[in-house]
């Protein structure tokens, strides 16, 4: 039974949410996000504050940790990839130095 709240004699029931996994993936694409033209193609580039990043990640320019509290972006090819069915699936979070130095 999902739980139950019992407020001035009335009993209510919260409805449970459905898997965050069972979702398509959110569209980073919406929001802050700006495109980019590098050597291998058009990339779709967000900025990621520090103290929204509450993760650690590995980024793809190093080989180092992105850790946890560091500010960085996330990029993405503006297409998908071969096997993809959204370009989002093949995001990355990189420093923000590594990006920038990428051609």
């Amino acid at each position: 039974m999902p739980w139950s709240l019992i407020e001035h004699g009335i009993v209510t029931f919260m409805a449970r949410r459905p898997s965050k996994h069972l979702r398509a993936p959110r569209p980073l694409s919406a929001g802050h996000a700006t495109s980019v033209d590098k050597s291998d193609g058009r990339w779709i580039v967000r900025s990621v504050p520090g103290a929204a990043a509450t993760k650690p990640y590995r980024c793809p320019g190093c080989d180092h940790p992105v850790a946890a509290g560091t500010p960085h972006v996330v990029a993405w090819p503006s297409t998908p990839e071969l096997g993809l069915d959204h370009a989002v699936d093949a995001r990355r979070h990189w420093h923000t130095a590594c990006w920038e130095r990428r051609r």
